[in-house]
């Protein structure tokens, strides 16, 4: 493949490849939308909706940013425990209750930011909802085309609501990579526990059907060099 000079980056050789090829999408989309897009706070509420690799690296970057109360909501219980091992305060189970309704509740009116990191019209209306005044959502999911979103216009105009999009963090490839990379060394930043699965390309069938189950977090595919 031919890329630009700054789409690239040197990987020091302690980075194991598989943890070192989810920094390029997963981390720096999750981090980036939280640190750079959204620019949380310390002290700040966080809802992250979607506990997935991408959510997982956006509760990291709330509990790196200094988040008071982080809140990840999901439909799989194993992807709850898995947000609460990286940083998450609470987690809300959006199949047994009203996520809407459990996250006002724990933040006493809404959240100060809410990520959404599913991609449906659904969660991005959810997003908003979730939201004190003078909040703001920010979708990091990929929405598919030609599926609007409905919102309420007194959401902006009384209660000053913000709705923003994140393309891969905002991310500054060059400077965010290392940094994510030292955040690693330091322990602070967990990047190995998100490759929850390894396949080969003769078992990448396999790797699929675990996706689709909601049993991984990343699935890497693994290529022979030889």
């Amino acid at each position: 493949m031919l890329v630009h000079e700054n789409a690239l980056v040197g990987v020091p050789a302690d980075i194991p490849p598989a943890t070192a090829s989810i920094l390029g999408c997963a981390v720096t989309t999750g981090l980036g939308a939280v640190l750079r897009t959204a620019a949380v706070r310390p002290g700040q509420d966080v809802v992250v909706l979607g506990a997935g690799g991408i959510g997982l690296a956006a509760v990291q970057g709330a509990r790196l940013a200094g988040a008071a109360r982080i809140i990840a909501v999901d439909i799989h219980a194993a992807k709850l425990d898995a947000a609460r091992h990286c940083g998450a305060t609470a987690g809300v189970d959006a199949r047994h209750v009203d996520p809407v309704a459990a996250v006002r509740e724990l933040t006493d009116g809404g959240a100060d930011h809410v990520l959404e990191a599913v991609g449906t019209s659904r969660t991005v209306m959810q997003a908003l909802e979730m939201l004190r005044p003078g909040g703001t959502a920010t979708v990091i999911g990929m929405v598919p085309g030609g599926r609007p979103v409905e919102i309420q216009g007194t959401d902006f105009f009384l209660q000053e609501k913000r709705l923003q999009g994140s393309f891969m963090g905002s991310n500054q490839f060059k400077v965010d990579i290392p940094r994510y990379i030292e955040l690693n060394r330091q322990g602070r930043l967990m990047l190995d526990e998100l490759v929850t699965h390894t396949v080969t390309l003769e078992t990448i069938n396999e790797g699929v059907a675990i996706l689709a189950a909601g049993e991984a977090t990343r699935v890497v595919t693994v290529l022979d060099a030889a």
